[in-house]
């Protein structure tokens, strides 16, 4: 099947590395417009121009100033928006003893608050458009389901980034505005981020932390990001006008041991 998402306007935040970069690629693939938003300018810019049709607009996604502005941008290019993915990330390990108020702030304003504001606002968009629909999918994770003893602040996150889902999905369902929302909880994908995370516990030998990291899933290996792509291609097409409030879970087993 080709054109899964045919004409349809998608914003990517995150889209300038890992899930992001692999999302934004996969929707173009299946015939989406898509925008891209990252606080790495430079990479951001060479990931769109490497996608026909797309553009890169420089976005944080922890202040509403640069969300209200994302949204506008997208809608006075395309005419509408019809597909937020709020992918932006950050990640960070540690005791929980040892972390920091300054830390867990930041991570939450990236994680949770991003998700918020993008959700706020592409609702108010969406809500424009005729006929009435779209769909927002949010990044959270297998440690949003399952708690990890040195991943606090991030199973904190991503645990907010679930429920927030279930709520935003029930209110649109109940206000009847067409606009699904679900999450995705991927496993360990091998993703910059991951290796960053290596680097910053002193990993030296990646691609063997890489194989240890394969055998912690029952399939018998992390996950690619276009594993979780494909996954967001589904939650945002119309293979899935009945999905909405859901989480798909992509992890290679990991959680049904």
């Amino acid at each position: 099947m080709t054109g899964r998402v045919q004409d349809k306007i998608a914003v990517i935040t995150g889209g300038a590395s890992g899930l992001g970069d692999a999302t934004a690629r996969m929707l173009a693939r299946e015939g989406a417009k898509v925008v891209l938003a990252d606080i790495d300018e430079a990479q951001g810019n060479r990931v769109a121009d490497s996608i026909a049709g797309a553009i890169f607009i420089r976005h944080d996604v922890t202040q509403e100033a640069d969300w209200e502005h994302l949204i506008a941008a997208a809608t006075e290019r395309f005419g509408r928006l019809d597909i937020l993915v709020n992918c932006a990330g950050i990640s960070r390990l540690g005791p929980p003893e040892d972390e920091t108020l300054e830390r867990w702030r930041a991570l939450m304003a990236v994680n949770l608050d991003g998700v918020f504001l993008g959700t706020k606002h592409a609702i108010r968009a969406m809500k424009k458009n005729r006929p009435l629909g779209g769909s927002i999918v949010n990044l959270s994770s297998i440690e949003g389901i399952v708690g990890n003893p040195n991943l606090g602040s991030y199973n904190a996150s991503k645990g907010g980034v679930r429920l927030y889902t279930k709520s935003v999905a029930l209110y649109c369902a109940k206000a009847r505005l067409g606009i699904r929302v679900n999450s995705v909880h991927p496993a360990l994908i091998w993703t910059p981020m991951v290796e960053n995370q290596l680097r910053e516990r002193g990993v030296e030998n990646t691609e063997m932390a890489r194989r240890t990291m394969d055998f912690m899933h029952p399939i018998g290996r992390m996950g690619e990001p276009d594993d979780v792509a494909y996954g967001v291609l589904y939650l945002a097409s119309d293979e899935a006008k009945f999905v909405t409030g859901t989480e798909l879970v992509i992890d290679g087993g990991y959680t049904a041991q």
